[in-house]
Order: structure tokens, then sequence, then C-alpha cells
């Protein structure tokens, strides 16, 4: 098939070219009529699943349940058309909301808070480009998978517990500022002023939610959980009964506004802007690649950068808050067949004719209603398997640790996105406190069947042998080194001929090289014989660069060859000739010279 080429301002331009940074093209080319009804039966599921979702998230992030629509429909359509997953559903999502709402603590209630919001929408956007544009595709790989446990799982606890007051049907004068634990505080001294009737109903859609779950996974109980209490509001008058509801909510598409921008505003949005892209794009790409694995679609990291960038970029123009990818809808739209983009796409629009045609509705719709779906959400956020497979790793592991103190900062902080920077900083902290440590095995040669040597891994030596093995393996970096030249040291006067094996060493440093020629003096001054096995080419260049051939002598040094254990064999010789097994009276032979002689060739011929 031929490739489309045109020119443009003396620059050739093909066709693929531009369907790489806008996928949406290739979808129209190659789209099968065939399945435009699964794509859009798709689309119709997840917007039922979505609205209560975009309306209740909304509340998380401290704004109209209206702006939580307005984000569904255009995050949803830009989303789609430009990010490289087909399955993946972008819009309002719980851990965004709620990074929204810690970022924006200080200024809801302004009048310029929603000028500040869009400015941020904008601002995420923008890093989450230039990270797709720089080629930042492993930039998620520093937020560790344990950092992500215990954020969802703080987030998880603070979503129920910020939505408690609105269950009750408390009304918190200032509640905008103030902390979780200031709410909480606040709830219990004033627990005589619960309305009842809020609290039957948020129960209520709670319980509807849980049954649906169990009914079928496929139906949307959080619809139905909104739903059947409009009845008992209209037929019990309970809005004056002091059931508070959501209000009205405009007919009509999101309106076009300009970004407010101004150097300070930028200043101050920034720390929260990235947090929220970091966050944003390891939820994008975790969901796709995870979808992948059934759909073997290949994802394009930094293209859903760029994705997700313009979803964010375009959407802060149409009164948008910050938006990523969301695993409950994507995980729906994958599951009811949905093929291609089309699907978030055509998400988009069904929620944007909803509000068109039935929004007049929605301002029945209770607001303890939707505190009960955030509730259950919260709760469904606490990954108990996964955290239950962290803890069983090790309480006091690193990744343990890394988990449980970012779930206590999430809950803690006032600023959620510090949580994640100490989560981030602390993994890194904890990996390098890893790393430092040198991967050393201890082995001593004994004689198995048939005449075959027998490697046996020990922990520690308490006395003297005549061959110890050993292994260093993986990185030595300038971090290990000290600790390999304490655990070396310790073994200097531990036995006769040491054989340093380096075959599985990946790469070492001038650091680590200077520490393994203190540990050769020591050994030589010792009256002791180092031989060096398993040397690869690169790192044999390293060593003479160094000189350490030259201090253990070069008939002490043995190349990593072909034949399996083959080095190790030569080096065994060689310890066999230091140890003088061929010399002498053979009955007082030491059993590492037995050992060595009973596969050692140069034993049967009588030379070396």
């Amino acid at each position: 098939m031929a490739v489309a080429i045109w020119m443009k301002g003396g620059i050739r331009v093909s066709s693929f070219a531009i369907s790489k940074y806008i996928p949406i093209l290739e979808t129209i080319r190659n789209y099968k009529k065939e399945n435009i009804r699964k794509d859009i039966i798709a689309a119709l599921t997840v917007t039922v699943v979505g609205i209560p979702q975009y309306m209740a998230y909304a509340l998380i992030a401290g704004v109209s349940p209206v702006y939580g629509l307005y984000t569904g429909i255009v995050a949803a359509i830009i989303g789609s058309a430009f990010g490289c997953s087909n399955q993946l559903i972008t819009g309002p999502t719980n851990a965004i909301c709620l990074l929204t709402a810690s970022a924006m603590i200080r200024y809801m209630g302004l009048p310029n808070a929603y000028q500040m919001l869009f400015l941020m929408t904008f601002l995420v956007g923008v890093l989450q480009i230039i990270y797709g544009v720089i080629k930042l595709g492993k930039v998620i790989d520093f937020v560790s998978h344990t950092v992500l446990v215990g954020f969802t799982a703080g987030a998880g606890v603070l979503i129920a517990l910020g939505q408690v007051n609105t269950l009750l049907g408390m009304s918190i004068k200032g509640s905008s500022g103030m902390s979780t634990m200031e709410k909480m505080y606040y709830i219990i001294t004033h627990i005589s002023q619960t309305n009842y009737y809020s609290l039957g109903l948020g129960l209520m859609t709670m319980v509807i939610i849980v049954i649906c779950k169990k009914i079928s996974k496929n139906l949307p109980g959080a619809l139905i959980g909104i739903t059947v209490p409009i009845f008992f509001i209209i037929m019990f008058a309970l809005d004056k009964k002091g059931v508070k509801l959501t209000g009205t909510i405009p007919s009509a598409l999101p309106p076009f506004q300009m970004v407010q921008f101004s150097l300070t505003s930028l200043r101050d949005m920034l720390s929260g802007a990235f947090a929220i892209s970091i966050i944003g794009l390891v939820e994008a790409i975790s969901i796709s690649k995870a979808i992948s694995t059934n759909t073997r679609q290949k994802i394009d990291s930094n293209q859903e950068f760029i994705g997700q960038g313009i979803a964010n970029v375009v959407a802060s123009f149409f009164q948008c808050f910050p938006s990523s990818g969301s695993f409950s809808r994507s995980a729906i739209n994958y599951i009811n067949g949905a093929t291609s983009r089309f699907s978030g796409i055509l998400s988009g629009v069904f929620v944007a004719l909803v509000l068109l045609f039935f929004a007049p509705y929605a301002k029945y719709i209770p607001s303890p209603c939707l505190a009960g779906v955030l509730i259950v959400t919260g709760y469904g956020l606490i990954d108990k398997k996964e955290i239950k497979k962290v803890v069983k790793a090790g309480v006091l592991s690193s990744d343990s640790i890394a988990m449980w103190v970012t779930c206590v900062l999430v809950i803690v902080l006032l600023n959620l996105d510090y949580a994640i920077y100490a989560g981030i900083a602390l993994s890194i902290v904890l990996y390098l406190k890893d790393t430092n440590k040198a991967p050393i095995k201890l082995l001593i040669p004994s004689q198995g069947k048939d005449s075959q040597i027998i490697e046996q891994e020990i922990d520690s030596l308490k006395e003297q042998v005549d061959v110890l093995i050993i292994q260093l393996e993986g990185n030595l970096y300038f971090g290990a080194a000290t600790d390999l030249g304490d655990r070396l040291d310790n073994l200097v006067n531990k036995s006769k001929v040491f054989i340093l094996r380096m075959k599985y060493v990946t790469t070492i440093d001038l650091t680590s090289i200077s520490t393994l020629k203190v540990f050769i003096r020591n050994v030589r001054e010792a009256g002791g014989i180092l031989i060096i096995s398993g040397v690869k080419s690169d790192l044999d260049v390293m060593l003479k660069k160094s000189n350490i051939d030259s201090d253990i002598g070069i008939d002490n040094i043995f190349m990593s060859e072909n034949e399996v254990f083959a080095s190790s064999t030569n080096a065994l010789e060689r310890a066999r000739a230091a140890l003088k097994c061929g010399v002498g009276d053979t009955a007082k032979k030491s059993a590492a010279c037995t050992i060595i002689d009973s596969v050692s060739p140069a034993a049967n011929t009588g030379s070396f």
C-alpha cells in the first residue's frame, strides 16, 4: 500500500507520521463498520456508570457536580482521540480529585478560585505534554507500586471520612478550608446535629450498590443507588425536612472560557500540578497496560503522556478540573466489547446529550446519596489483597515501610502532593539502602557423586579452609564499596586460597576495584593466594587499567569461557598447583586436594 506523502513548507510529511501523533486518524482509516455496534453499547454502559461518578468525584474536588460532567465530556473525547489506548476512558478519578482538592484548599472560597482551578488543569496538561515530547516514558518507574498502594489506601480513607458530614446531613461552615481531621473533630463534637433522613437515604444508596455488585458486576449500582431515593424525596417531601439536594444543573454544553494567566498564579499552582501530572500518568499508563495484556495492543507511554496532556490543556478552556484514566470505567468499556477509541469519544458525546436533555432532573438527587457513592468508592480503593502481599514480604521491608508511611502521610498531611513526593523520596532512599549491600556468596567446594565438585553455600566461616570461592554478583558501584570492603576484610585469614568469581558481575566502578585491590594486598600479606575467575572482556579491560593483573599475576586471572564452569575449573586447577596437591606424600593430602584431584586433568597427567 502506498504511503501518502505531501510537501508542506519544503518538508516531506508522511501520513503515518501524522497518525502516530493523532491516533484517531489511524482509527478512522482502518475502522470496520461491524464494530460500531460494540463501541456504542460499550459507550452507553460507560455513560450510565460514569454520570454518577462524575458528579460524586466533583464533590471530592470541592466543586459543583456540573464541573464533573463537563470534565467527563471534554476529557473523554480528547483523551480518546489523542491517547494510545483503544479502551482507556479519561475523566475525573478519585485520586486526582483528592489531589485537586488538596492543592485548592487554600483558594476555595476566594473570588478567583475557579480561575485558579482551570489554570492548574492547564498546567497539568502542559507538564504531561512536556514529559511525552522529551520521552520521559519511564518517569513513572520512580513511583513504586507500593507507594501507589499506600497512596490509594490513604486516599480511600480520606474520601470516605470527607463525606461523613454530608452523609449525616451536617452543614459545616468554612469546611472547604478545613482538613479531614478537623472535619472529623467537628462531626464528633456535633453528632447530635445528625439528620436521620439524610443518613437513611445515604445508607440506602450504599446498600443498593453493595447488593448490585453481588448480583452482577455489570449492574450500574451507583446509578440505581441515587435514582431510587429520588422517589422517596418526591413522595415524602424530604427536601423540606433538611435533606440537601444537588441543586440545579444548567442544560448546556461546557462553555468556552479563557484561562487566566499570571506569574504569581502559575507559581502557586505549579507544585500541586506537578504531583497531579505524575499520578495522573501513572494511573493512565497502568490501566492501559493492564488492558493491553488481553487486547495485545502495543502501548506507547510517551504518546499516552501527550494524549493525557492535550486532554487536560483543552479541558482547561471548558471549565474542567484535572483528569486521568479511570480504571473502573476503562474496565467496563473493555468488558462490554469496546474495539476502538470511538467508544471513549462516544461516551463523552452521550454524557453531553444527557446534560442537554436531562439536567433538570438532576436537581432531585440527594447529596447524602452521592456521599454514599463516594464512601463505597473510598472503601473500594483500599486494596486489601495487595496490602497483605506487601506485609507478607516483611513488615519492616522497604516496600512495607514505603507503603505505610505514604498511607499515613496522605491521611495526616494537608497537602497531598507532599505525601506523594515523600513516598517517592522514601522509595528511592530505601532502594539505595538495599543496593549499598554488596551481593556476595561464599562457596566451599566439596566432592559429590561421580567425582563431581559440589559447591556448598555457607553464611559464614568459623574456621580456616583450604579453598574458598567468593562469588560476586550484580552491580558493584561506589555505594556498595564500603560493605564489600568490610565483608572481604573479615575473610582474609579464613582460607589459604581464594577464588574470586566474577562471572555474575554486571558492572563495576573504580571505587569497588580499589576495594578489591586492598583485599588482594591483605591476602598476599597474610600468606594467602587469590585467583580471579569468570572475567568478561569488558571487565578485563578495567582490571588491566587498574593494574590488578600485576598485583596478583596474570596467571591468576581466568577469563570467562563459553564452556560451562570452564573458568571455575581452570581456577580450581590453579588452586591445586598453589596448594601443591601433586607434590609430596599423597597419603597426607588435604581434603581440598582430594576433591580437586578427583576432577582435575592435571592430576591424571601429572602436570599442570
